[in-house]
């Protein structure tokens, strides 16, 4: 097992997205401090939920994959997580949105956000006694109620067809977070805690959090530049 595996994985989501932000046609170089405080607003509350989860065994990290540095009982590369990870989905949100017309796709805004909220709502109700499915619900909604009925935002469907767009690195990423091409997984669930719903490795929860955490780092990335289109 090799502990920079964890380390590279953070290392090449982040790399070239890095790089490009650097391009005088993008320049996101520029927005640098505004998506650390953006995505820092975002990760405090899902740290704390991590911090939780990993306490009561809901899941646990295979140290072996780390550099063994841990901080409040994570490692850190799971701090570091929260912050690569959400950075290519920005930029690659930032790109598209300066570069393609993706309004066609806000047409689907209350479709999305209408079944959502059923087949969540659903979710939650059959499933309460999942806590890491529970809470996957529970902000999952908060998040799309909030959006869509509160503070309106018209975007939820472009954001929800780029969250689509990101789907094969998703699949990379968790996938081999998860077991997919490595002998045993960095991240271990406990199958009390979830529904046992796989799309090959990954727990179908993995999906439904990482929509949420998308759309509030594009929400707050874009409350913070000013630019809530």
């Amino acid at each position: 097992m090799m502990p920079y595996t964890y380390i590279l994985i953070n290392f090449f989501t982040v790399i070239i997205c890095f790089l490009a932000s650097f391009d005088r046609r993008i320049q996101f170089n520029k927005l640098f401090g505004k998506f650390l405080l953006s995505s820092t607003i975002v990760a405090v509350p899902f740290i704390i939920w991590d911090i939780w989860f990993t306490a009561k065994g809901v899941w646990w990290f295979n140290l072996n994959y780390t550099l063994g540095i841990k901080i409040s009982g994570l490692p850190l590369e799971e701090w570091l997580f929260f912050y690569c990870i959400p950075f290519s989905c920005v930029f690659t949100y930032y790109c598209l949105e300066k570069f393609f017309n993706m309004n066609g796709a806000n047409a689907f805004n209350n479709l999305i956000v209408f079944t959502s909220v059923i087949v969540l709502s659903v979710t939650g109700f059959l499933y309460y006694d999942r806590i890491y499915t529970l809470l996957t619900v529970i902000v999952t909604l908060f998040t799309l109620c909030y959006l869509h009925f509160i503070v309106k935002k018209e975007w939820i469907g472009k954001a929800s067809f780029v969250y689509l767009l990101l789907m094969p690195g998703f699949f990379a990423v968790n996938g081999i977070l998860t077991g997919s091409f490595i002998p045993s997984p960095v991240v271990n669930y406990n199958p009390d805690d979830f529904l046992g719903i796989r799309m090959g490795t990954i727990p179908v929860e993995d999906a439904v959090y990482g929509y949420s955490q998308f759309l509030l780092n594009i929400y707050f990335f874009k409350k913070i530049t000013k630019n809530e289109k």
